[in-house]
């Protein structure tokens, strides 16, 4: 099985993409994930992705605390983010953060993508009330994380949506 290019940026372990639909095949036309691009994110040199990926290091203390990072076109950032917060804000360890429900906006479409359980129904119907067009979807993504705990040991956890799986050494 293939994973990215199969070539890793030197010194940094991290793999580089293999595929080029995070780029325009022609202005306003959407790509897989549904996102429109222009003539900034042609196919060819200089120009920019539709989609960020986002491999995010987080430091406390100038020592690791979190690495995260997600596929998943449009919705990576969505996801980093939602781990970050799991683990950083809501204390989370870190095999929670990146199982529970998700909720995803990314402008175009304009709906809100709500994974079930993702928001409880008195949030659903208010948002509604207010005309935010729900999507109800089946999970998605595929993130990894691993958190230094508070003792110093590393915790890591693979998405159960995907097909990763943490390991240890």
């Amino acid at each position: 099985m293939g994973f990215g290019a199969a070539v890793v940026a030197d010194g940094t372990g991290i793999v580089l993409n293999n595929e080029m639909d995070d780029f325009a095949a022609a202005p306003g036309v959407p790509n897989a994930f549904g996102l429109p691009g222009n003539e900034a994110n042609a196919i060819a040199p200089c120009k920019t992705p539709l989609s960020s990926m986002t491999p995010t290091i987080v430091t406390e203390n100038d020592r690791l605390r979190l690495a995260v990072g997600a596929p998943g076109g449009g919705t990576i950032i969505t996801q980093v983010l939602q781990v970050i917060l799991n683990v950083l804000e809501y204390n989370m360890d870190v095999g929670a953060a990146v199982s529970v429900p998700r909720i995803h906006h990314q402008w175009l479409p304009d709906e809100l993508r709500v994974e079930p359980f993702g928001l409880d129904a008195l949030t659903l119907s208010e948002l509604q009330r207010r005309g935010h067009k729900i999507k109800q979807t089946q999970p998605w993504g595929n993130i990894n994380a691993i958190a230094v705990t508070s003792d110093g040991s590393l915790e890591a956890a693979a998405d159960p949506r995907g097909e990763g799986s943490a390991r240890g050494y």
